[in-house]
C-alpha cells in the first residue's frame, strides 16, 4: 500500500522524537487516525476527553518537558475546542504545535457540515505560523517549519490539513519550480548575549545600588544558578513572577517568593523599599507591585526583545539568553561588603514564613485552606511537579507552598484560565513519568474539567514509571476567588445564584475509578491524609472541605482596605460575621510579637 500524507505526517513526528500527541477523534482526521492504526501508535495518540483539555495537556507537557508539545482534533467543533489551550500557550510562551483537520476540498466554500473558516478563526492565536496544506508536497516544509517556529518563538503554531488529502498517496517535493523542501529534523539554537557597551551599562547601575532587587521569571529558569551568584555578588533579594515560582528555592533566605495580588509581604517590601531593580526573563504585567517609577535603576534581561523595557522604564535593556547574559555580566559586578540590605530582606522573609505558618494553623470551619498547602509543603518529595489551577486555591500554591530541591511548578500565568490543573498534571506525567505530581485544584475547575480527566488518567497510569498523581481539591462549594473579587473590587456581597456551586462526591468518583480517595472534614487529619495520597503507589485524590470564608488578603492590604471590604460583606452577604472574623484573625498574624518594623 502506498504511504499516505497521514503516514507521512506520523513519520516526520517521529522523526523530531515526538512521542505523544494529545487529541480527540473526528472524522475531519479520519485519514490521520487510520495512519496512527498502522504505525502501531507511535507517536502515541493520548485520547483526552476533550480537545481544549487535550491542548492544556501539550502545553502542560511542553513546560515541564522543555520540548515542543503536540495536539490534534478534527475539524469545526473540534479545532473551535482548541483555543482555550493554545491561547494559554500564547500568553504563556509555551512551544506548541496544533494539527486540525479541515472539510474536504472539493466541498471546501459550499457551507458543508463541520466547515469552518479556520484560517480567520487560528490567526490570532497561531500568528506566527498558520498554513493549510493542500498537496502533498507542501507537507514537510509545513509541519517542520511549524515545529521550528514554535520552538524558537516558543509559541503556538497550527497545521490545518483537509480531510480527504490525508489519505492521498504521499510524494514529497521535487527539484522544480514552485516546490519547497525541508531538511532534517533538528533544532539548535544559539544563546545570544548582549554587546560588551550594554554589559558595561547594565554592570555601572548594578554596582551604583545599594538595596538590589532581582525580579526571575520563567525565562530564568535555565540561569538558576547564576542568578544565585548575582545575588550573592550584589547582595540582592530575590521575588519570584508565578510562572517563575520554581527558578530558585524558598530556602535561600534571600528569596522573598511570589509577587503581586497573589504574592508574599516581603516581595512587596523588597519592591517598595529597592534602589536597583534587575528583571530577568520575566513579563510580569502588574507594575503596581514594582517600584515606583523614578524610584530604582532598571535593567531588564530578557531573549526578545519585543518583551523588553515594557513594564518599567528601565535604564539598560539586555536582550540575550538569561544564562549566558549573567555568565558575561559577573565579572564585571563588584561585590558589595555592605550586607545590611541583604541582612534586612532575610529577616523579612523568614518573619513571613513564621506568619504564614501562623496564618495556616488557624482555625476554620472546617478546614483552613492554607493548611492545605503549608501541610503538603512539610512532605512533599524533593522532586515532585506541581499544577495549580485559577482560583482562590492559586492564593496558597502561591504562597504557601515552599519550593525545594528539583521541584517543578506551573499554572495558567497570562491568561489565568480555569481549568488547566488536572489536565496540565497528566501532560506533566508524559513529560517526567519518573517524577510524582500533585494537581491543586477548586471544586469549580474540578466541576468544569477536571472530573473528567480523572478518567484520563486512570487509563494512561500504566505507562508512568512512578504512577502517582495526586489531585487535590479544595471542596468550599463556591467560586471563591470571583466571590472574593465581588467583595474587594466590586463592592458587593456574594451572589448566591452565580457563585455556589452544587454539592460532588469527588473522592467517590475517583475511587470508582481505582484511584486512592481521601475526604478531609477536619484539620486534624489532614496531615496523615497527604501521607496516604502521597504514599499510595498509584493515582489518588484528596478531597478536603475547605472554609470559603478564610480571605486571600494581598501582601500590601491595609486595615483600611479591609474595612472597605467588610462593609461590601454587611450588606447581606451569608455568613458575614464568620467572614469578618476569619479575616481579622487572619491579618492579625502578620502584627505579633517577632515581625520586624
Amino acid at each position: 500500500m502506498a504511504e499516505t500524507v497521514g503516514d507521512y505526517l506520523l513519520q516526520r513526528l517521529r522523526e523530531w522524537g515526538v512521542e505523544q500527541v494529545f487529541a480527540y477523534p473526528g472524522d475531519g482526521i479520519n485519514g490521520i487516525v487510520a495512519s496512527f492504526g498502522k504505525a502501531d501508535n507511535q507517536p502515541r495518540f493520548v485520547q483526552a476527553r476533550h480537545e481544549e483539555m487535550a491542548a492544556f495537556a501539550a502545553v502542560g507537557y511542553a513546560k515541564f518537558s522543555g520540548r515542543v508539545g503536540v495536539c490534534m482534533a478534527t475539524s469545526g467543533p473540534g479545532a473551535i475546542h482548541l483555543l482555550n489551550g493554545l491561547y494559554d500557550a500564547k500568553l504563556d510562551h509555551v512551544p506548541v504545535v496544533a494539527i486540525v483537520g479541515q472539510t474536504a476540498r472539493s466541498a471546501m466554500g459550499g457551507s458543508y457540515q463541520q466547515e469552518v473558516d479556520l484560517q480567520a478563526l487560528y490567526k490570532d492565536v497561531a500568528s506566527e505560523y498558520l498554513v493549510e496544506v493542500n498537496v502533498p508536497e507542501q507537507l514537510p516544509n509545513a509541519l517542520d517549519r511549524a515545529i521550528r517556529t514554535a520552538e524558537s518563538s516558543r509559541c503556538p503554531t497550527a497545521l490545518i490539513i483537509p480531510a480527504d488529502l490525508q489519505e492521498e498517496p504521499y510524494s514529497p517535493p521535487k527539484h522544480a519550480f514552485k516546490q519547497v523542501p525541508s531538511s532534517p529534523p533538528s533544532t539548535s539554537w544559539p544563546r545570544p548575549v548582549p554587546p560588551e557597551d550594554d554589559l558595561a551599562a547594565a554592570a555601572e547601575v548594578l554596582n551604583a545600588g545599594e538595596k538590589v532587587a532581582i525580579l526571575v521569571g520563567q525565562g530564568a529558569r535555565g540561569a538558576a544558578e547564576e542568578v544565585r551568584q548575582v545575588a550573592e555578588v550584589t547582595g540582592a533579594g530575590v521575588a519570584k513572577a508565578l510562572l517563575g515560582k520554581d527558578v530558585l528555592s524558598d530556602e535561600l533566605p534571600y528569596v522573598t517568593g511570589a509577587i503581586g495580588l497573589l504574592g508574599t509581604r516581603p516581595s512587596y517590601e523588597l519592591m517598595r523599599d529597592c534602589d536597583t531593580l534587575l528583571i530577568v526573563g520575566s513579563n510580569f504585567p502588574y507594575s503596581q507591585f514594582l517600584p515606583e517609577f523614578g524610584q530604582a535603576r532598571a535593567v531588564q534581561i530578557d531573549l526578545d526583545g519585543r518583551f523588553i523595557g515594557m513594564r518599567y522604564p528601565t535604564e539598560v535593556n539586555l536582550v540575550g539568553d538569561s544564562a549566558a547574559t549573567l555568565r558575561a555580566l559577573l565579572p564585571r559586578l563588584a561585590s558589595k561588603s555592605d550586607r545590611s540590605w541583604r541582612e534586612k530582606v532575610a529577616k523579612n522573609t523568614a518573619s513571613w514564613w513564621e506568619t504564614v505558618e501562623r496564618e495556616a494553623a488557624l482555625d476554620a470551619k472546617p478546614v483552613n485552606p492554607m493548611a492545605v498547602v503549608s501541610e503538603l509543603s512539610r512532605r512533599i518529595p524533593d522532586n515532585a511537579i506541581v499544577t495549580a489551577d485559577s482560583g482562590s486555591s492559586t492564593n496558597w500554591y502561591a504562597r504557601n507552598l515552599r519550593i525545594r530541591g528539583d521541584m517543578r511548578g506551573s499554572l495558567s500565568g497570562t491568561l489565568a484560565t480555569m481549568g488547566p490543573g488536572v489536565p496540565y498534571a497528566i501532560g506533566a506525567k508524559f513529560a517526567c513519568p519518573d517524577r510524582p505530581v500533585v494537581a491543586l485544584v477548586g471544586d469549580g475547575a474540578m466541576q468544569m474539567n477536571g472530573l473528567a480527566e480523572l478518567i484520563t488518567i486512570a487509563r494512561y497510569q500504566r505507562l508512568w514509571r512512578d504512577p502517582r498523581c495526586v489531585i487535590c481539591v479544595f471542596h468550599n462549594n463556591d467560586l471563591n476567588q470571583v466571590t472574593w473579587e465581588l467583595r474587594a473590587m466590586g463592592g458587593a456581597p456574594k451572589f448566591e445564584e452565580s457563585q455556589s456551586l452544587p454539592e460532588v462526591d469527588y473522592a467517590g468518583f475517583a475511587r470508582s475509578l481505582g484511584f486512592t480517595a481521601v475526604t478531609v472534614e477536619e484539620p486534624g487529619r489532614l496531615a496523615t491524609a497527604w501521607d496516604t495520597v502521597l504514599g499510595a503507589g498509584k493515582p489518588a485524590l484528596l478531597d478536603v472541605r475547605c472554609d470559603p470564608e478564610v480571605p486571600p488578603i494581598p501582601p500590601h492590604a491595609t486595615f483600611e482596605q479591609m474595612k472597605s471590604a467588610t462593609e461590601a460583606v454587611l450588606k447581606g452577604d451569608p455568613n458575614a460575621f464568620h467572614l469578618v472574623a476569619q479575616g481579622v484573625k487572619t491579618k492579625m498574624q502578620e502584627f505579633l510579637p517577632g515581625r520586624p518594623n
